[in-house]
């Protein structure tokens, strides 16, 4: 086991662990730590807690130090200092006549990079863009290229719910999100009733595919022939969530709606296979 704690970087962005170096940190304290970018200002999201050893990649870094109302200051004073980074860049690809969309820029703590991040259809050549930008700032520059739903997750806004777009506000990963997805879930598939901000299909069909894939394995497919206690029947409709099933018996020229309970009580779903 080691002692680790998770600290985020951005709101609703992946939790990184590090080492708290025998210091009792709490959640929601800052903290100022060193990452792959330099020295990194992060709030503490898990507090002091043990993994096992195969769940982290070893060494982890440590933690410098719990963060002071200097820091404090510092981060503020580089999120001003991106809002006039983003203007100037702004101009440049203007002048550069670039086929690129600007999104975010943001300063590390220790300002020795400045990140742009921006969409664009395809590769950019941005070397010049470059050279002009490091002219301006007198440090490291990186463009880092993002998709249309990294730009949601940081431009953020309303989805078709009517609440805050999941990505910005606490999902820390992008999972795969299928077509399937929605057919499971008898949803129109129109792609402008479920695509979100970003064109995307919409994260949360994610959320309650379990719960439908259980309850298909649980429940007759569609077409198949049963045996009922009022004859041969075929299923002609299904509510997954409720595990009701809709069985159309021709001799009775009727629909009849079961249960899961029913269907196995009456040995319904043990019958005929699928034609």
């Amino acid at each position: 086991m080691v002692e680790v704690i998770g600290v985020r970087f951005k709101k609703a962005g992946k939790i990184y662990y590090f080492d708290p170096d025998q210091h009792t940190i709490s959640k929601d304290d800052y903290v100022i730590v060193e990452t792959v970018r330099g020295v990194e200002f992060g709030k503490v999201v898990i507090s002091n807690k043990k993994v096992d050893e195969e769940d982290v990649v070893l060494p982890l870094k440590k933690v410098i130090r719990t963060a002071t109302d200097k820091d404090k200051l510092i981060v503020a004073e580089n999120q001003e200092s991106s809002q006039e980074a983003y203007k100037v860049c702004q101009e440049k690809i203007k002048e550069h006549k670039l086929d690129m969309n600007l999104v975010d820029v943001e300063y590390t703590f220790d300002r020795n990079k400045v990140i742009f991040y921006f969409t664009a259809d395809g590769r950019v050549d941005f070397r010049d863009l470059v050279k002009d930008l490091a002219s301006v700032f007198k440090t490291r520059i990186e463009l880092r290229q993002i998709g249309v739903r990294d730009e949601a997750k940081l431009l953020g806004g309303i989805g078709p719910c009517g609440r805050m777009l999941c990505c910005s506000t606490f999902l820390g990963d992008f999972e795969p999100v299928s077509i399937k997805m929605a057919k499971d879930q008898n949803l129109s598939l129109n792609p402008a009733k479920i695509s979100g901000l970003c064109g995307r299909l919409m994260c949360c069909l994610k959320y309650e595919n379990d719960d439908y894939e259980n309850g298909k394995r649980a429940l007759p497919d569609l077409g198949k022939k049963v045996q009922t206690p009022y004859g041969k029947g075929k299923v002609v409709g299904l509510n997954i969530l409720e595990r009701l099933v809709q069985i159309e018996i021709p001799e009775e020229e009727k629909v009849i709606e079961y249960t899961l309970d029913e269907l196995i009580d009456e040995g319904v779903i043990k019958t005929q296979a699928t034609e």
